[in-house]
């Protein structure tokens, strides 16, 4: 393959800023350097994003035993770099377009692009409920691989019905006696490989029909939550320590201009080819509006996206 000259024209000018570290930007790192393009990907917290919330992937394509999640990113990120990928720790706070060229604003400083990749990814979503804020890192936690570890021989709540939840839920069986897994529906979310190990784990009961009210402690942290049934409208209270949330996600996309269209839950809109309606920002993996939010479609996205930003790139070196 020819390689193509980079094609930055100033010290603090570059061709493609891709926001972003997890799965969907190191894709997109990969092709961008590979085919010479001056790249720069912007991670606020470490390279891997939500990716390193898990312990183990086992559908990724070439690991018919699974790999684990840590190793997954340190072969993204190697591969990456192989072709010169640069990498900064930077928290970004704002996007604006300037003529064909976008300012990054970040908590480094403000960085210019011809052309920016949003894959800023998702935050789980809060579930609003009284006691939630004031015990959370208490108690209350959204990652499991996080702290599942604290609750050895402990009972614990995960609340959700999707994927994340039920697998997250059969995780924890690691660790705690029992896992009580709170669903608002009579039915589970969850592909149905997930619901059959979950359904056939002794260590896992699922309470139908339930919402979490309120979660309540003291100092030592979360000791109960109040349940209702949605359908009987009975209450009670279930004593456990821990509560790990599951219910969705929200789109990382606060610093993202709101000419760039949104869906109903405010994740961004694009085209196939991964184009938002400002010309020269761009989306991929999980901050992007789909149906599928998992890392061989972030990888795809990445991919796309890199593709397309380098071809506008390049329309706007033969405009110039």
């Amino acid at each position: 393959m020819r390689e193509r000259p980079c094609h930055m024209t100033s010290s603090d000018l570059y061709d493609i800023v891709i926001i972003g570290a997890g799965p969907a930007g190191l894709a997109a790192g990969l092709y961008a350097n590979r085919a010479r393009y001056n790249t720069l990907v912007l991670e606020k917290v470490g390279v891997g994003g939500q990716l390193l919330s898990y312990e183990k992937v086992d559908n990724y394509p070439g690991f018919p035993e699974g790999v684990s999640s840590f190793e997954l990113v340190e072969l993204f990120k190697a591969q990456a770099e192989k072709f010169g990928m640069q990498h900064k720790n930077a928290d970004v706070t704002g996007l604006e377009t300037d003529g064909p060229i976008h300012v990054i604003h970040t908590s480094e400083g403000d960085m210019r692009a011809k052309a920016v990749l949003v894959a800023s990814g998702c935050t789980p979503r809060k579930l609003g409920v009284k006691g939630e804020a004031e015990f959370t890192g208490r108690g209350v936690s959204y990652c499991a691989i996080c702290d599942g570890p604290f609750y050895r021989n402990a009972e614990v709540a995960v609340v959700g019905g999707g994927d994340t939840a039920v697998e997250e839920a059969i995780y924890l069986t690691k660790f705690a006696s029992r896992v009580h897994l709170i669903h608002r529906r009579d039915e589970l979310r969850a592909v149905k490989i997930l619901q059959e190990e979950a359904f056939q784990n002794d260590k896992i009961t699922i309470h139908w029909n339930t919402v979490v009210e309120e979660i309540r402690g003291g100092d030592q942290g979360v000791s109960e939550l109040a349940l209702l049934d949605v359908v009987t409208r009975e209450t009670s209270s279930l004593p456990v320590p821990g509560v790990f949330v599951f219910v969705g996600l929200l789109p990382n996309a606060d610093f993202v201009p709101q000419q760039v269209e949104r869906d109903p839950q405010g994740f961004l809109v694009t085209d196939d080819a991964m184009v938002t309606a400002v010309p020269g920002i761009f989306a991929a993996g999980d901050v992007r509006s789909k149906s599928l939010r998992q890392i061989v479609t972030a990888v795809g996205d990445g991919a796309t996206a890199a593709f397309n930003a380098g071809r506008h790139v390049e329309s706007l070196s033969h405009a110039g």
